[in-house]
């Protein structure tokens, strides 16, 4: 995943672009980059790693060495960005968030027509540079994009910064993404999160639709390509990777998960699946504002058995080595025995995918003296790696734990019933259940339904992608 944050204005603008920039870091956790146009400079550009220190502590020393009245700034779970690319559109700074599944394909036909692509160290294409190079067989901007946009198979949401201080925005085919305009009076700026701007004095302008493009200077908004009519918008904002404070297609995700919570809670009800839980709790952060609505419908009291020590510890993924991580990990979580010893606790994540860190968490309530731990997924059974937009990041499909009791359970035959194994009341998705149970020790488990969590995001089925659920594709 990862995000991106831009401005063109009238005054020196780097500080809040810095700080916009910054309200992406839970998108994306291995680099972070800004690029910066000044009329004297040119365009200027630095990228570091923040694999072991975030994105703010990387860059508060760039004010000293950079400055201009516009800039792009990114957060990356893939390639180092923003680029500089130099060609017949002219000079610009690039970065684009989403997932490219056809890149040798494109790169062979490319090399094939024009020569040769720069090989990063792992021996893949720098995804910018291909998407750069893809523009360039067109001779604007706009056509240049809505070529990517056809050609790639997957998804790309483009931030460009030109040498002349404009910016140009382009929301993804399908709209799986959102990127938001802001506007204040001073100009403009683009933001994949809504509440980055906000917080600097932006006022809403304008939220792209799939496919849409536009160019921006300090005093207009220009749109070079209106809005397709399809939309596959990942369902996953709303139930876990967006920010809580976040709207999406005019969607809250506080409100979404809370009212996501109060339906899984009414489910539990109905089938008597919660009776005796002494308290209600969330799997920090996300899982928490589900298990609140959960609690609020149940009538059962909420409360935070653990507490997770983040001043020292901010990010479970800073230590290189597995078993350093899996130390931090432990570390991390501080027990308030009060709430856990000789109880019945009903937990709430957003998701169960690999469920690893999961069953550490389940040992350390009973080491901590738990008298039972029931877990509820907020979302349905993860049964394909996301293709997409690649969040789940899983290498295999296989390493989904739903993918990997289905195997156990009936081999590859059982492939064939995945809607089944996602319904609980089947036979097969009764069995999974229980098979996940035994494995984490859980006391009871149950998944929000597909019909669940559409009807607590709010927005029509056929606007939303569903696929690491169901496997359909667009």
């Amino acid at each position: 995943m990862g995000g991106f944050f831009g401005i063109t204005s009238k005054k020196e603008c780097l500080s809040d672009v810095f700080f916009g920039t910054d309200y992406h870091s839970h998108l994306g956790t291995r680099r972070g980059g800004i690029a910066v146009y000044d009329v004297d400079k040119g365009i200027q550009r630095e990228i570091h790693s923040i694999e072991n220190s975030p994105f703010r502590t990387k860059f508060e020393k760039i004010f000293d060495e950079m400055s201009g009245t516009s800039a792009i700034g990114c957060i990356s779970d893939n390639d180092p960005q923003p680029l500089l690319i130099r060609s017949k559109l002219g000079d610009y700074a690039i970065c684009s968030v989403g997932l490219i599944n056809n890149e040798n394909e494109l790169v062979n036909e490319y090399i094939a027509q024009k020569g040769h692509f720069e090989m990063m160290t792992n021996g893949r294409i720098n995804n910018n540079e291909l998407i750069a190079s893809l523009m360039s067989l067109k001779p604007s901007f706009e056509e240049g994009i809505r070529f990517v946009h056809d050609s790639i198979k997957g998804t790309a949401s483009i931030l460009i910064l030109r040498a002349d201080g404009s910016l140009i925005a382009a929301r993804d085919k399908l709209g799986r993404l959102p990127v938001r305009i802001g506007k204040n009076e001073d100009g403009y700026c683009v933001s994949l999160e809504a509440f980055a701007y906000r917080k600097l004095g932006y006022e809403d302008e304008k939220e792209l639709g799939p496919g849409e493009i536009v160019e921006l200077t300090p005093d207009s908004m220009k749109i070079l390509s209106p809005a397709r009519e399809e939309m596959k918008i990942c369902s996953f904002l709303w139930s876990y990777y967006g920010y809580s404070t976040s709207d999406y297609e005019g969607k809250n995700v506080e409100v979404m998960r809370c009212k996501n919570g109060e339906i899984m809670s009414k489910n539990d009800r109905k089938l008597a699946n919660n009776a005796g839980i002494d308290y209600v709790c969330g799997i920090p952060d996300s899982g928490t504002p589900h298990a609140i609505g959960y609690a609020n419908e149940s009538k059962i009291p909420f409360a935070r058995p653990f507490i997770k020590y983040t001043p020292t510890w901010p990010r479970s993924f800073m230590a290189a080595k597995q078993t350093d991580r899996k130390k931090v990990a432990k570390m991390k979580l501080i027990p308030v025995k009060e709430f856990i010893h000789g109880k019945k606790l009903l937990f709430v994540d957003d998701s169960i995918v690999r469920g690893t860190q999961l069953r550490e968490t389940v040992e350390f309530l009973y080491d901590n003296g738990a008298s039972e731990v029931h877990m509820r997924s907020a979302c349905p059974p993860i049964m394909f790696g996301c293709k997409y937009l690649n969040f789940s990041r899983s290498n295999s499909d296989m390493d989904l734990i739903a993918r990997r009791t289905i195997m156990e359970l009936e081999g590859e035959e059982g492939f064939k019933y995945m809607h089944e194994y996602s319904d609980s009341s089947t036979e097969r998705g009764k069995a999974m259940r229980k098979r996940i149970c035994d494995k984490f020790s859980f006391a009871s488990l149950e998944f929000q339904s597909l019909e669940g969590i559409i009807e607590a995001i709010g927005i029509d089925k056929d606007k939303l992608c569903t696929y690491c659920w169901t496997g359909e594709e667009d």
